[in-house]
């Protein structure tokens, strides 16, 4: 399995890893049988993500597309944070093998969990800003066998 020089950058060098202290919303997916755990801090001002880390359980590829993620919201509005999609966290890398795409899914899943959650926090209901979030039964991303 081949991994990219970027996947290989941001696995040794994760970029954002750590908590943030009193986060404006915290999202967590991933399921320990499956072996990828990711849970995203985001602070929010101004409806901008102004800061935004990661801590992830798992492999090189779930730690690498974790860092992506974050450098890709970072800055951004909400809005545009919800657009982020795991075809672009792959692409940002130059590419994941097949049997690690799931990798990207938990980190646009826990983007997305972190936003919802920022959501409730305020009083509102996310579902209808961030969707519905799906569980990582088997991983809701399907992938795991």
């Amino acid at each position: 399995m081949a991994y990219s020089e970027k996947v290989m950058d941001h696995f040794t060098n994760p970029r954002n890893v750590g908590e943030i202290k009193e986060p404006s919303g915290v999202g967590e997916v991933g399921n320990p049988r499956c072996g990828d755990i990711m849970r995203m801090y985001i602070k929010v001002k101004d409806d901008v993500i102004t800061d935004v880390t990661f801590k992830t359980f798992g492999c090189g590829a779930a730690i690498a597309t974790s860092s992506m993620a974050t450098e890709l919201i970072k800055g951004k509005t909400i809005n545009d944070a919800l657009k982020l999609t795991n075809k672009a966290v792959m692409e940002a890398l130059d590419g994941l093998p097949s049997v690690k795409v799931h990798c990207s899914v938990l980190a646009e899943q826990a983007i997305k969990a972190a936003i919802a959650d920022y959501y409730k926090r305020q009083g509102m209901d996310p579902t209808p800003i961030v969707g519905k979030l799906t569980e990582c039964e088997e991983c809701a991303c399907g992938l795991h066998e």
